[in-house]
């Protein structure tokens, strides 16, 4: 597997209309994905879903269709996720078994405390080493694909990137790629097969209905597709991708071949818990989201949530309290399980919730959001300081056996760090982790270790019954959104009984402590008087931050699956037509 030689050029196996379909020549405006004997797949981007609908159509695992889609979602929505970064999936299965698999990104050996501190021995900006290669971490995509392949696959592995093939040899540009790439040369334009790919010579996005060309994407995923996952963590392909970003990194400490050799797809504890007698899994540790789903949702519990309905300014405002006492121990318990205690099972239990759902007050809000103590740890554990997550997508899959896949997959930001290499973005997940590694001369859970994995909200997610049947697979990208978003939709599902597409329509709202955003062009953006008599200060109205927020799932309503998008993305993920 590990020889250059003998490379064979994979041809999609697709009909010419299907072909049509994956390049985006075909318009598709429903963000509703009818349920069809194979299985269900929905994604962000109709063309990446309809890659993992051709796996189970030739008989492929929920596992394979997933795996198809996040190689094609590197081609055509390369702002959001790709090879280039890591991802987190759950997978499931109607009797309720859970396996979770991290493919979260790893800090090089050489990292250590002070990898984001300056000359001057301060931290630096974001801005300063986000474009460089200190923000660069060990992609673990393409390892998290091949250990999940290797146990739930079906097809042969270089079968699921054809599709991602076809698309690398020219795909549409559609009003979402134009618009994440107006006003982002200088990060997605940085490197300049980048910028002559996705860019005029006037330095404009190419207009949308161009045909988009990645001819060096198309050969890296015929080498991965036909020497596997040793294309990139083995040998020569290790030694060339460590140096890539050394030669971007500016210090002698730098990534090397022994850090890409050396990373490893690991298989983790899914966290669970239930709501209202429904069986919710997601991911734990590396990631916060999956504690920060259970706790909003557990905290919520007493309370008469149905009665209040979606158009109430009081459940908005339980929602938020309980969004904010969750984000507090967040900030300080959650981190890398491998290098720090998580305490997960006591941030989940039940009556640790209760006593948290104690200090939620209908009538008034907190002010002040400390974290909870339930394991004489908060002595131990200070905030850091990382800036916020943006460029995340999310995807679900569900085969003819039933079996689920949940997957979350980022780069960090809109096209990560701006470096290329093979044809690809490179994440910059480096920067999730705390700019300063103590407080007050105490370590915090996310400070930055050689070959560890910095923290995140990714909460990708399966949900069973009160019957234990299988019943909605869901996850969203917009960084510290995504928990919230989540909560937010299976709470529109369960207590509010609304369609899949209807619950990801709720208004987007999220405290971030004194400052409380609402989505503009909502009901809820104009009771700013009612939420300020709760004691909200500094109610933000806008459109959804960084572009990106949205959900994607499937739901099983009466034994029939169906998948939907988040609305907000309708229009701008319609493919353009192309001309004679």
């Amino acid at each position: 597997m590990n020889s250059r030689q003998g490379v064979k050029v994979f041809r999609p196996l697709l009909a010419p209309a299907a072909v049509l379909a994956l390049a985006g020549c075909q318009t598709l405006p429903a963000t509703q994905s009818p349920a069809v004997d194979i299985g269900v797949v929905q994604a962000a981007d109709p063309r990446a879903a309809e890659a993992g609908r051709e796996m189970l159509r030739r008989g492929g695992s929920a596992t394979d269709a997933a795996i198809a889609v996040m190689l094609a979602l590197t081609v055509v929505e390369p702002q959001s996720s790709g090879i280039g970064g890591g991802g987190f999936m759950v997978r499931g299965e109607a009797d309720g078994t859970v396996t979770t698999y991290d493919g979260r990104e790893t800090a090089p050996s050489a990292a250590g405390p002070e990898w984001f501190f300056g000359e001057d021995g301060e931290p630096q900006t974001y801005a300063e080493v986000v474009l460089t290669g200190l923000s660069v971490g060990v992609p673990g995509n393409i390892a998290l694909a091949a250990k999940a392949h290797a146990e739930h696959g079906r097809l042969p592995w270089a079968e699921l990137f054809e599709p991602a093939i076809a698309l690398a040899e020219g795909f549409v540009m559609n009003p979402r790629l134009n618009d994440s790439l107006d006003g982002s040369i200088e990060r997605a334009g940085q490197d300049p097969l980048m910028r002559r790919t996705f860019y005029t010579q006037a330095g404009e996005p190419r207009p949308i209905g161009t045909v988009i060309s990645r001819p060096e994407l198309a050969e890296t995923f015929r080498r991965l597709a036909a020497e596997g996952p040793e294309a990139m963590y083995a040998g020569e392909d290790a030694e060339a991708l460590a140096g890539h970003i050394a030669a971007n990194t500016p210090r002698d400490a730098a990534m090397r071949a022994q850090d890409i050799t050396s990373y490893e797809a690991k298989e983790r504890d899914a966290v669970c818990g239930t709501y209202r007698a429904y069986r919710i899994c997601s991911m734990g540790p590396p990631t916060s989201g999956g504690i920060a789903l259970l706790q909003m949702l557990g905290q919520l519990e007493r309370f008469d949530i149905a009665a209040l309905g979606p158009q109430s300014v009081e459940f908005w405002h339980l929602f938020t309290q309980s969004q904010l006492l969750a984000y507090a121990d967040r900030e300080r318990y959650t981190g890398d399980s491998d290098f720090v205690s998580v305490p997960v099972r006591e941030l989940t239990d039940p009556d640790y919730l209760s006593t948290r759902s104690a200090l939620i007050d209908p009538a008034r809000t907190l002010g002040s959001y400390q974290a909870g103590d339930p394991v004489g740890l908060l002595a131990l554990r200070p905030d850091g300081d990382e800036p916020q997550e943006h460029g995340t997508t999310h995807f679900v899959a569900v085969d003819r056996e039933g079996a689920m896949v949940s997957y979350t997959s980022t780069v960090e930001g809109g096209f990560g760090s701006g470096l290329q290499f093979g044809g690809y973005y490179l994440n910059n997940e480096l920067t999730d982790f705390s700019f300063s590694p103590e407080r007050d001369g105490v370590p915090v859970a996310n400070r930055v270790e050689g070959g560890k994995r910095p923290r995140s909200s990714m909460s990708p997610a399966i949900v069973w019954d009160p019957a234990g049947e299988p019943f909605l697979v869901i996850g969203g990208a917009g960084g510290p959104f995504i928990p919230v978003q989540t909560a937010r939709s299976i709470i529109g599902i369960v207590d509010f009984d609304m369609a899949l597409e209807e619950a990801f329509s709720l208004p987007i709202v999220m405290g971030f402590g004194p400052n409380l955003f609402v989505e503009a062009d909502t009901w809820l953006a104009s009771q700013e008087d009612a939420l300020a008599a709760l004691g909200y200060e500094n109610i933000r109205t806008g459109p959804q931050p960084f572009g990106s927020v949205g959900q994607v799932g499937a739901i099983n309503r009466g034994g029939e699956w169906s998948g939907a998008y988040d609305p907000r993305f309708r229009g701008r993920l319609e493919a353009a037509a192309l001309e004679d």
